[in-house]
């Protein structure tokens, strides 16, 4: 005999539910109301004559039953995801969607990317930032330009370019009252950072330098993105720490200064990312090869 499948929108509650464990989040998610979430568990556990939840006064936990459960209504909803993402991708064989962070597309792949839609103007390219990696089976990405090691577990990591740390700044800072003649010269400038992942470029190139790391510590201005730093040096508002491929750009139209000699290798580099099965498309192999060739030219 074969069984009946339990109701679809009790499973979409209940997988909610268990992910975020609050039917608040749940209702949200799924823009209905809170009742409504309950009703659609309440009756999917009377389907099935399982309890899956216990509830309490301010928290909810799953039953033994509905631990064991969850896995398999996960993964059945990620098939459902996935099937259907690639129905809708035969309709968009000539939209790429690139994800990257937000300073390296306004630095550097921006202001190169007219050349490939010269050269391919018949894909349609996307470009999405964020600071997060990218989950290939939940967004609609095709590939992702990231920063590491290129050790992402089952998905294909392109190398494109490394970077250099060294201070930048606006070519008036050289002169003035207290003019940038060598690293010691810093104590009396403004120390631009950046928060999050180049939190340590300063004290990495301070130790580099043979300098004390507090000289990093002393009063200054601190970004949230590395392009908003950069911008600041620009204005001459202080001296930022510059990575090659976000300032390249700006010290070869003269709007930024190298004041020192001494850089230091960074320890990882650029990557183009995208998962194994769709690594080889026709539009993400162009932008690959494309990529590549402009990584290594000259700025």
């Amino acid at each position: 005999m074969t069984s009946r499948l339990p109701s679809l929108n009790g499973l979409r509650a209940f997988e909610a539910a268990a992910r975020h464990m609050s039917f608040t989040l749940a209702a949200s998610e799924l823009n209905v109301t809170q009742t409504a979430i309950s009703h659609q568990i309440r009756r999917l556990e009377e389907e099935l004559g399982v309890r899956l939840f216990i509830r309490q006064n301010r928290s909810l936990s799953l039953t033994p039953e509905a631990t064991e459960y969850l896995p398999g209504v996960r993964a059945a909803f990620n098939d459902l995801r996935l099937a259907t993402d690639r129905l809708l991708r035969r309709d968009d064989d000539h939209v790429l969607t690139v994800s990257t962070l937000a300073s390296l597309a306004a630095k550097w792949l921006l202001p190169r990317l007219s050349a490939f839609q010269e050269a391919h103007s018949g894909i349609d390219v996307r470009i999405t930032t964020s600071t997060s990696l990218v989950d290939f089976q939940r967004d609609k990405v095709d590939a992702a330009i990231r920063y590491g090691r290129g050790q992402w577990a089952g998905l294909r990591a392109d190398w494109l370019m490394a970077d250099e740390l060294f201070p930048v700044c606006s070519p008036s800072l050289l002169q003035g009252t207290k003019p940038l003649k060598c690293p010691e010269d810093l104590r009396d400038h403004t120390l631009l950072h950046t928060s999050n992942a180049n939190s340590d470029d300063w004290r990495l190139w301070l130790t580099a330098a043979g300098l004390p790391t507090d000289i990093s510590k002393q009063p200054g201005v601190t970004f949230d993105l590395l392009f908003v730093t950069i911008q600041a040096a620009i204005d001459g508002i202080g001296v930022a720490m510059g990575r090659t491929s976000y300032v390249q750009d700006d010290i070869a139209k003269g709007r930024l200064v190298v004041p020192f000699k001494i850089a230091l290798p960074a320890d990882a580099g650029f990557y183009l990312v995208s998962p194994q099965g769709r690594a080889d498309t026709p539009k993400l192999s162009a932008f690959r090869n494309w990529l590549g060739t402009t990584a290594h030219a000259a700025p």
